[in-house]
């Protein structure tokens, strides 16, 4: 490759930058769906159910973040505007939790 290619290749600035494994993290993403569905069938009480299901969306969410809305490569500060609204999420988690408790 020509070396007006590769610069045009790295974004330019002369740095190379990681690229994210797209199809693994979809792939982890289309497991997790599969799991979500397969947890909402079973027959087990409701409480686990909820939990479940709670921590693999918020996983699901994380690995979106991270990859598809490239945060993993950003700056922390940029990192911390994303991540300021997690205690909202935390309290509203327990919340819902505790409605089938």
């Amino acid at each position: 490759m020509s070396e007006a290619g590769s610069h045009a290749a790295d974004g330019g600035d002369g740095h190379a930058h990681p690229q994210p494994k797209y199809m693994l993290i979809w792939l982890y993403l289309l497991i997790l769906t599969l799991a979500e569905v397969g947890v909402a069938f079973l027959a087990i009480p409701k409480w686990m159910i909820v939990t479940s299901l709670l921590v693999m969306a918020v996983w699901k969410a994380l690995l979106v973040a991270l990859y598809y809305m490239h945060l993993k490569f950003e700056p922390n500060r940029l990192r911390m505007v994303a991540l300021a609204p997690l205690p909202a999420v935390a309290i509203m988690i327990l919340v819902i939790m505790m409605e089938y408790v």
